[in-house]
């Protein structure tokens, strides 16, 4: 299954990040923390231009709280801040301010010694779509500051967001790359939501992420759909053994593994199949 997806306004969004730029402090980059690798945009180490750069680890809830802890040793060994968030409870988002202030700590010290005590910190909230950036937004604002959706693509323009304490953020479109070389990181994409099911064979999506999870979590599959996962298993095998489980059926007793792909994908992006991440490390 080839993946790729690029809408025009994202061809502005990129454009719209480089013209701003120059504008702020810092970058809040929010990533899903179940694919904390696939869900960066690699093109903004190189439009962001060196900005000092926050990783929000949103969605930890679903994630497999072992491998969010590894993932962000490493971005940390790169330099980065860290910030670990729920947006939908709002767990995390309290360390935000602090965060920042942190990772600006030697431009505060330096505004500071030019008597600029108290400047405004300007930080451009970035992110691809999907990852749960407006309701991050929405929590640090105390108020419904940024339009939220559970589809890609619905914040198209950029605002300028006011917050106490010093503290300005640009939100931004989501951004996706123009085509997706590694088709694992474009599946996982996929998996999470991040490219819409519209474009793509749910059929086909729901069998590899079977497979993919019947790799890292087969205990995860066998209580949730009382199969018995074999290490050998195709993905279609486990769909058709899941859909047999369900009792869905179409004409002619026809196992339906295409409702049985839709309701994995909604169950698994629910956090049905408890927490769950995807890209592993060693």
């Amino acid at each position: 299954m080839n993946i790729q997806w690029f809408p025009g306004h994202m061809t502005k969004a990129r454009r719209m990040i480089a013209e701003n730029i120059k504008l702020i402090d810092a970058i809040c980059e929010v990533v899903d923390a179940r694919i904390p690798y696939a869900s960066r945009n690699p093109d903004l180490d190189d439009m962001t231009a060196g900005k000092p750069r926050l990783m929000v680890f949103n969605r930890i809830d679903q994630a497999d709280p072992e491998a969010t802890k590894k993932w962000a040793a490493a971005f940390r060994a790169d330099g980065m801040g860290v910030l670990e968030t729920d947006s939908k409870s709002g767990k995390g988002v309290a360390g935000f301010n602090l965060a920042v202030r942190t990772l600006l700590s030697e431009k505060i010290a330096r505004y500071n010694a030019k008597g600029q005590t108290g400047r405004i910190l300007r930080v451009m909230v970035v992110g691809i779509p999907n990852v749960g950036k407006s309701s991050f937004i929405n929590r640090v604002a105390k108020r419904r500051a940024a339009e939220t959706s559970d589809k890609p693509g619905v914040t198209r323009g950029k605002q300028w967001i006011k917050l106490d304490k010093g503290l300005e953020l640009l939100d931004t479109p989501g951004v996706l790359w123009p085509r997706f070389e590694d088709q694992t990181v474009a599946e996982n994409l996929a998996f999470t939501g991040a490219i819409r099911d519209q474009i793509m064979d749910i059929e086909t999506l729901g069998a590899n992420l079977m497979f993919r999870l019947n790799a890292f979590y087969p205990q995860r599959l066998k209580e949730r759909y009382k199969i018995e996962p074999e290490a050998d298993a195709s993905g279609f095998d486990l769909l058709e053994q899941a859909a047999k489980k369900r009792g869905f059926l179409i004409s002619g007793g026809v196992l339906d593994t295409n409702r049985m792909a839709v309701v994995l994908l909604d169950e698994f992006r629910g956090g049905k199949l408890g927490r769950i991440t995807l890209e592993i490390r060693d």
